[in-house]
């Protein structure tokens, strides 16, 4: 029961998404159907020719080539046809700039979104756990109060200054890295080792700065360590002589995790929109420099696929939180004792 609810409360919220993308191409005054019907009107009228009705049939024809919304429908049944689209045929429609369907630019960038953010995000979590951890063990020491003042300061600067200044230092200042691009234009891509080794190479920085907005979960996971520490139960174990690492795996970090499960999740999918910002810094040709190019040129279509997919990927991190939740913390099955609290 509780499964079924998740996933029908996030098939909800992804119809809703496309009701707002499909409201803002339709309904909208001077919105997307007309800014691109504008858009082609221009180009005909820059080549000599006056629209005449036959070609006005022709630009609504394009139109709806474009946007995946035939304007001349009523708007329920062009609410229908744009939802079949989608979900059945997965057409976005075809940019405006790039003549392509949206899909097809969509679905070739995102494993390059996900190479870069995957990676550092979980580096960055990884890290950040492991030195919660560390620095619960040692709370007041040396260690621990350093790397408070490190995390402290981490949080506070935000992951696109660090984007910046290592791009300045490794890639203008000392040239070791490419300061744009995701391989090397003089090799093949496959299975070989330059492109390979390129492709690395490409990645470091991008992937760094991920890393970066992944590591401020030390503090958290710190003081969740601390408090499980002083519980009772801990305690006890040590009473009945189980070996510390146990205690600090299997009771400690285990129990410390559950707090802090969800925001990892949700991290997975937050890294997305700082793609965006990422991406261009780095001119890495994902999804972020995709959507980025298509708000300068307005190219409406693939505007409007980024939104669905960015959308579709949060819906995701979230509804794999609530489903695993259970497995993570076996007290809680399948989250329904969660939602009576």
């Amino acid at each position: 029961m509780y499964y079924s609810k998740r996933i029908g409360q996030s098939v909800l919220v992804f119809l809703l998404a496309l009701t707002v993308t499909f409201a803002l191409y339709r309904m909208l005054p001077f919105g997307p159907v007309e800014m691109v019907r504008n858009h082609l009107m221009q180009q005909m009228i820059e080549q000599g020719s006056s629209p005449s009705p036959q070609q006005m049939e022709r630009i609504n024809a394009m139109v709806q080539t474009y946007t995946g919304i035939d304007p001349s429908k009523p708007w329920y049944v062009a609410y229908y046809d744009y939802l079949r689209n989608i979900i059945v045929y997965q057409d976005f429609g075809r940019s405006i700039f790039k003549n392509r369907p949206v899909f097809d630019i969509l679905f070739e960038a995102m494993p390059w979104s996900l190479f870069i953010s995957i990676y550092g995000l979980a580096l960055g979590t990884t890290v950040s756990l492991l030195l919660g951890a560390v620095m619960a063990y040692n709370e007041g020491g040396t260690f621990d109060t350093g790397m408070t003042i490190f995390s402290i300061a981490n949080t506070t600067v935000p992951y696109y200054i660090v984007a910046i200044l290592s791009l300045i230092v490794f890639s203008f200042s000392l040239g070791w890295l490419p300061s744009g691009g995701r391989m090397d234009p003089n090799t093949t891509a496959g299975l070989n080792l330059p492109f390979i080794v390129g492709v690395v190479k490409h990645a470091i920085l991008p992937v760094f700065s991920s890393f970066i907005a992944g590591f401020g979960g030390a503090l958290a996971f710190r003081g969740n360590c601390i408090r499980e520490m002083g519980e009772g139960y801990i305690r006890v174990a040590r009473l009945r002589g189980i070996s510390q690492g146990r205690i600090a795996i299997r009771y400690v970090g285990r129990n410390a995790l559950l707090p802090v499960y969800t925001s990892i999740m949700m991290g997975i999918a937050g890294i997305f929109g700082s793609s965006i910002i990422l991406e261009t810094i780095f001119n890495y040709p994902a999804m972020g420099l995709v959507t980025y190019n298509a708000l300068l040129n307005r190219d409406y279509p693939l505007i409007m696929g980024s939104f669905i997919f960015f959308t579709s990927i949060t819906l995701l991190g979230i509804l794999i939180a609530d489903l695993t939740y259970g497995v993570i913390d076996p007290r809680v099955k399948g989250g329904s004792e969660r939602e009576a609290y």
